[in-house]
């Protein structure tokens, strides 16, 4: 039986959302974490909210699009902590809805070096170490958009269809050195992400989304069973097979279902 408390965990994207509820989630299991985000002044609070109620909590602001801050970032917190991370979720990552060849080439990239670059780069960094000891876990967080892809968040889609394949295909390369790798792929979530990222009203997502707090109890569900590939809610899997069972109905459905204005942008 594994042991959590005093474990090491990074969580980035951890100044609100999704992030910020899984930092809660394994603080509470008695995991030390170490928030990362842009914004100081949120991981402070998030912090805060974390030593109020027990738990412990160090914060390394840094913007994870870029590869020097990256770097910084692992410095940091291998200086601090020679022997790195035992939990590494990669979380951070933000949505653009519009025309894919309307969008800004500048946000295209950004997207890239935020949902697809971070993941891969962090996960080279901080996978080492947990390589020595033969022992780690690093979940990512995709999202069923990965396998139901549609405008007007084309490329976002596909960044996430890549963490999808870089997950699976990391768990069956490492699983045998004692580290697991896997990904929770969330449906629609209540937070504003997807309101603002594809334009629609925060009461059309709020009335069928899950909450950030039941994304963060899939994540520790899927981190205590070594799980590859989990869906939230349960139900959403179905989605991955309509996809390909059901292409054609698929094909007329989404750009009708996911229509709104677009150019909106949203750090999760």
């Amino acid at each position: 039986m594994t042991t959590w408390r005093g474990k090491r965990a990074l969580i980035t994207g951890a100044s609100s959302g999704i992030g910020a509820a899984v930092a809660r989630r394994l603080a509470a299991e008695g995991i030390d974490v170490i928030l990362t985000a842009r914004r100081r002044q949120r991981l402070e609070e998030v912090a805060r909210s974390i030593v109020g109620a027990g738990g412990r909590a160090d914060i390394l602001p840094a913007d994870l699009g870029s590869a020097e801050a990256r770097e910084a970032l692992v410095r940091d917190l291998l200086a601090a902590r020679p022997g790195g991370v035992d939990l590494l979720v990669n979380n951070a990552g933000f949505g653009y809805g519009a025309d894919f060849a309307a969008m800004p080439w500048a946000t295209m990239a950004a997207m890239l070096e935020v949902n697809v670059g971070a993941i891969v780069h962090l996960t080279r960094l901080l996978l080492p170490p947990m390589l020595e000891r033969r022992s780690g876990w690093i979940v990512n967080i995709a999202s069923i958009a990965g396998e139901i892809p549609g405008p007007p968040l084309s490329l976002y889609c596909a960044s996430k269809a890549m963490v999808q394949a870089l997950s699976e295909a990391l768990y069956r390369e490492y699983r045998q050195r004692g580290i697991y790798i896997g990904m929770v792929n969330p449906g629609p979530v209540a937070t504003p992400f997807w309101a603002v990222a594809a334009g629609w009203e925060a009461k059309r997502w709020h009335h069928f989304g899950v909450s950030a707090e039941r994304v963060a109890e899939a994540v520790w569900w899927a981190i205590r069973h070594r799980r590859k590939r989990v869906y939230v809610p349960w139900g959403m899997r179905v989605v991955r097979w309509l996809n390909l069972l059901a292409a054609p109905v698929v094909d007329r459905a989404i750009p009708w279902f996911l229509r709104g204005p677009g150019k909106q942008m949203m750090h999760r």
